[in-house]
């Protein structure tokens, strides 16, 4: 059903999937606006129409929408925290599943199950978990207990099942660095759902339990990064809040923090940017730092803590957690010896973090001082393993130059950005691109950036 009403306003899912009339409904509001005292609301079926229509469509006062909202239990604040119709979306969850689930071993079967099957790709760039949402989950992924062994009576297992999807999952990583997100999205749900059918079916001894947790982890991992780089943000909530509750399964706290590092990105790169409740998933993962195996996972939480703070604006603590970034990165070992998924963690990816987080906070020069850095260190970051974050971090460079008034520099790197993202699927690489040349706009009139933008329109 959210495939065929994926294109429609959410007001006319809403009436479709519970059934009512534009009269019924409007009805409803009518009398919930007089009962919360906001009086008398005229009841006119052409109102849902003008409300819905694709062009230029009217928005209900804030009275008429908070009476709404009360109809269908939505708290009265998210309608002034989210505008019309986005807090509408909010009706149309279907995240009992992943969200109220017993943090069980059935639970969390239940909830790989969910995740796996048919996930809402609608809702670009909505967030659905909330400030108690998220309270709620990590407190009771600081309790979990790992899964047990199975007898269901299925076909016995071992490790070497595991080996195989730990293989294919890496292989998988390398193609969401080449090709983009849009290619892997499907494979790695369906290594999941394989995953999940197995932990359900088979019979197994308590390692071979943690090590198919361990790669349920991955799957959902990979699969909400994504869903994150094509712009589906709920669709990366549910996928993240899987992949936490696999780890627990797995007893690994090491797959739990980077579950939690990459929910982290999710909450301060959303269109409305939440950088605190980012902040609230970095800190609760490096309260359990002394069960992090991994060096490059912990340097990874404090890349994300220092752009987390610089979103919101908090300088101090940005530059702060870059240096323990170093620091972590600093005692760990040799790539061969830490994590595989984590190969993409350099000196030069600190670099560019802390690069961002400089022109997040309003210093150009000192954000093309660390984008230098990034290549020019001797672990530098490796452009040629992902063109789609080469791009995203040349794209935020050129922002570095425009804001300096250096325009050829600037031209000249968006240029590079564009080449790389030629053939690579990601909404996010995309519209990284295109808010560049909304940046470029005010400055037409120059011949180079006129030509520029003719040339990329």
């Amino acid at each position: 059903m959210s495939v065929i009403l994926e294109d429609r306003h959410p007001l006319i899912q809403i009436l479709t999937l519970r059934g009512w009339t534009s009269e019924y409904w409007l009805r409803r509001v009518a009398a919930k606006h007089d009962e919360l005292g906001y009086g008398a609301l005229a009841v006119r079926k052409e109102k849902v129409s003008r409300w819905t229509r694709p062009g230029r469509p009217q928005t209900p006062t804030a009275p008429t929408q908070l009476a709404m909202a009360d109809i269908l239990g939505i708290d009265s604040h998210e309608v002034y925290a989210r505008p019309w119709p986005l807090w509408l979306l909010l009706a149309l969850r279907d995240d009992a599943t992943v969200w109220d689930s017993p943090w069980t071993p059935a639970g969390t079967i239940q909830v790989l199950d969910d995740a796996g099957g048919l996930v809402e790709l609608d809702r670009r760039g909505f967030l659905i978990a909330t400030t108690a949402t998220l309270a709620a989950v990590l407190a009771q992924w600081a309790t979990a207990e790992p899964a047990p062994a199975s007898a269901s009576g299925g076909r016995q297992i071992g490790t070497a099942v595991a080996d195989r999807f730990d293989s294919t999952l890496g292989e998988l990583r390398h193609l969401d660095d080449e090709l983009g997100s849009d290619h892997v999205y499907d494979a790695a749900r369906a290594e999941s759902r394989l995953i999940t059918r197995l932990l359900r079916e088979s019979t197994y001894n308590q390692e071979t339990s943690r090590r198919l947790h361990a790669c349920a982890a991955e799957a959902n991992r990979l699969a909400g990064w994504c869903a994150f780089d094509s712009g589906h943000s709920a669709a990366a909530e549910k996928h993240f809040v899987a992949s936490l509750r696999a780890a627990a399964g797995a007893g690994d706290r090491t797959a739990g923090a980077t579950a939690l590092a990459f929910w982290a990105n999710v909450r301060y790169s959303n269109q409305r940017p939440d950088p605190q409740g980012a902040l609230d998933l970095i800190d609760r993962a490096l309260a359990h730092r002394t069960d992090i195996a991994s060096p490059r996972v912990l340097t990874m939480l404090h890349i994300r803590k220092a752009r987390a703070h610089s979103i919101a604006q908090e300088p101090t603590a940005a530059y702060r957690a870059i240096d323990d970034a170093l620091a972590a990165y600093g005692r760990g070992a040799s790539p061969g010896e830490d994590l595989e998924s984590m190969y993409w963690i350099t000196t030069g990816e600190i670099f560019q973090a802390a690069a961002s987080a400089a022109l997040s906070l309003g210093d150009p020069q000192r954000a093309l001082a660390y984008f230098a850095a990034a290549t020019t260190h001797h672990d530098p970051y490796d452009p040629q393993k992902e063109p789609r974050g080469t791009a995203i971090y040349l794209a935020r460079q050129a922002e570095a130059h425009l804001a300096l008034g250096d325009l050829d520099g600037a031209v000249e790197t968006a240029q590079h950005a564009i080449e790389l993202m030629g053939g690579v699927s990601s909404a996010r690489g995309s519209d990284t691109l295109t808010g560049l040349r909304s940046e470029f706009i005010p400055h037409r009139a120059t011949p180079i950036v006129r030509n520029f933008l003719s040339e990329t329109a």
